[in-house]
C-alpha cells in the first residue's frame, strides 16, 4: 500500500475530527476553556478558545506533515512500515481523544474554573492510543525484508564431527562509573533525609531518575557472548544477568559490520524493535538477520569468529 497516498485524505479525517466539534459547539464553551487539570482533577491552567483550536491543530498536523514526509523511506522495511502504522493510528486516536476529552470537561462550564474532568476519560486518553499503536503496527507490518547482506557470510571448516564454540567479552567502564554515581547520589540523599537536612519529598523527586541510572548503568556497563549448537547467549551486566537467547532456526546468516554510537543513536540499547543494536563501544559489530527480516546489531570482540561460527552452525542444520 502507498502510505502516502493512505496518509492524505486519512490524516484529513482526524484533522476535521479534532477542529470541527469544537468550532460546532464553541457556544457552549467557556473562553478562556480549562486545559489542564491537577490533583484531583481540577482545572488549574486556561487558554483561549483560539489558543486551544491552534493548538489541537498543531498536535495533529504536526505529526500529520512529519508522517507523510516519511511515508516513501518507511515503506522499505518492515520496522519502517511498523513504526508509521503505530504512529499514525495511535498518533491520530490520541489527538481525538484530547481535543474529545476537553471539550467534553468544559461542555456548558459558565467558567474555566467549573470544568471537570472524569478520570476514566483521562486514563482512556493514555491507554486506548497505544493499544491501537500496538496493533495497527502489527497489521501493517507487512511481509518480512529481504536479506541486506549481498556478501558471502564469513564460515568456519570444521572437520567432521567436530563441534566448537565461541566465547566473547566485552566491557565499558563509563556506564559503571555512572551507576557508582547514582548510587553515591542515593546514599548522600538518603543520609541527609535521616539526619533531617533534606526532605523525604525532595528525595522521591529525583528517586526514580537516580534508580534508572543505577541499573542502566550497571547492566550496560558489560556484555558477555557465547554460540554453541543451542544459538546465541547474550549476558548483560558484571552479573550475567539479565540473558538474551537466539536460536539459529530464526538466524537467516550472520555477518560483521563497522558500527559507531553517533550512527545508531548513542550507547546501549538503540534503534527501533527489528533494527536494533547493543553499543558498548565503536567499531566491529556482529550483525544478526533474521528470517523475519529483522536485524540485531552486538558490539563485542572477534566478532568475525563468532559470525563465522554462526554460519556454520546454520549450514549444518540446513544440510541435515
Amino acid at each position: 500500500m502507498n502510505l502516502r497516498t493512505a496518509a492524505l485524505p486519512a490524516g484529513a479525517v482526524v484533522a476535521a475530527a479534532v477542529v470541527a466539534p469544537p468550532l460546532a459547539l464553541r457556544d457552549r464553551l467557556p473562553d478562556p476553556m480549562a486545559i489542564h487539570w491537577g490533583p484531583g482533577m481540577v482545572p488549574d491552567n486556561a487558554a483561549s478558545f483560539s489558543v486551544h483550536l491552534i493548538m489541537m491543530a498543531a498536535l495533529w498536523g504536526l505529526l500529520w506533515l512529519g508522517l507523510v514526509a516519511a511515508a516513501r523511506r518507511a515503506v522499505d522495511s518492515r520496522p519502517g512500515r511498523v513504526s508509521w502504522w503505530a504512529l499514525f493510528s495511535g498518533g491520530a486516536l490520541f489527538a481525538i481523544l484530547i481535543s474529545a476529552t476537553t471539550l467534553w470537561a468544559n461542555l456548558d462550564a459558565p467558567v474555566w474554573t467549573d470544568a471537570r474532568l472524569d478520570p476514566l476519560a483521562t486514563a482512556a486518553v493514555v491507554i486506548l492510543p497505544l493499544a491501537v499503536a500496538v496493533l495497527s503496527g502489527y497489521l501493517g507490518r507487512g511481509e518480512p525484508d529481504p536479506p541486506a547482506y549481498d556478501a558471502q557470510p564469513p564460515r568456519l571448516r570444521l572437520r567432521s564431527g567436530e563441534r566448537a564454540v565461541w566465547v566473547s567479552r566485552i566491557s565499558n567502564p563509563w556506564p559503571l562509573i555512572i551507576s557508582g554515581a547514582g548510587a553515591a547520589v542515593l546514599f548522600v540523599l538518603g543520609t541527609l533525609e535521616m539526619t533531617g537536612f533534606v526532605r523525604m519529598s525532595s528525595i522521591a523527586a529525583v528517586l526514580p531518575a537516580l534508580v534508572v541510572v543505577l541499573l542502566v548503568g550497571l547492566f550496560a556497563s558489560s556484555l558477555s557472548a557465547r554460540v554453541s549448537e543451542d544459538g546465541l547467549v547474550l549476558a548483560f551486566g558484571p552479573f550475567g544477568w539479565p540473558v538474551r537467547r537466539i536460536r539459529l532456526d530464526k538466524i537467516h546468516h550472520a555477518h560483521v559490520e563497522e558500527r559507531y554510537p553517533s550512527q545508531v543513536g548513542g550507547w546501549g540499547l538503540r534503534g527501533l524493535p527489528g533494527r536494533t543494536t547493543i553499543m558498548l563501544r565503536g567499531g566491529e559489530c556482529l550483525i544478526l538477520t533474521y528470517h523475519s527480516g529483522g536485524r540485531l546489531g552486538v558490539s563485542i570482540d572477534d566478532a568475525e569468529r563468532g559470525a563465522a561460527l554462526i554460519n556454520t552452525l546454520i549450514a549444518e542444520r540446513t544440510a541435515a
